[in-house]
């Protein structure tokens, strides 16, 4: 958040704090709790992005997809509020590319596979939940004021993926290196051996 430490922008570092904090809950959801199936139906309850079909998620799905969904149309409200547009497509898009990221992962897990390097850093590239937090920036900096504008987040694939393979990289450098780790996590090295 150090790039934003202007007093002013008190309000985006709380939001994009929410986000972050939402990215490592729905992580845990996909590496430890859920079940293949649970996470499955979680990840069509996103693509859908309809309030209406959390009644069919188990509890502790239920809450993750409405702590998501709340949270974004909030962001969404806030952003078209200051800036006059309304970026929900965009921030939807973030959380369901992301969602079907943890989703591959979770099926990697459940069935055994250990995909190829290139296979596990692209998909981890997505996973690492670095796109959503750009996007989410982007707009609460009122950056995306307008449709062209906006559209400058989804054409600056590089950017996003240059960041999010550092963070990954990093990540899973780190999470090799710790011997508390209980296998659940993918890693870029175990890909590699």
């Amino acid at each position: 958040m150090v790039s934003i430490a202007n007093p002013t922008f008190s309000q985006q570092r709380i939001d994009l704090t929410k986000i972050v904090t939402l990215i490592y809950i729905i992580d845990d959801d996909f590496d430890i709790y859920g079940t293949f199936n649970e996470l499955t139906l979680l990840t069509e309850a996103i693509n859908m992005w309809d309030i209406n079909v959390v009644e069919q998620l188990p509890y502790y799905v239920k809450s993750s997809f409405k702590a998501v969904y709340d949270t974004t149309n909030e962001i969404a409200c806030r952003v078209h509020k200051n800036y006059g547009f309304n970026p929900i497509k965009f921030l939807r898009n973030s959380w369901v590319t992301l969602f079907n990221a943890f989703l591959v992962e979770a099926k990697w897990f459940a069935t055994r596979h250990t995909p190829k390097s290139e296979e596990y850093l692209n998909n981890g590239i997505i996973s690492s939940g670095v796109q959503v937090f750009l996007v989410h920036m982007f707009f609460l900096l009122g950056d995306g004021d307008t449709k062209e504008k906006a559209s400058l987040i989804d054409n600056n694939h590089d950017i996003v993926s240059s960041i999010s393979k550092i963070l990954r990289l990093s990540d899973d450098l780190e999470s090799e290196q710790d011997e508390n780790q209980d296998g659940h996590d993918g890693s870029y090295v175990k890909c590699r051996l």
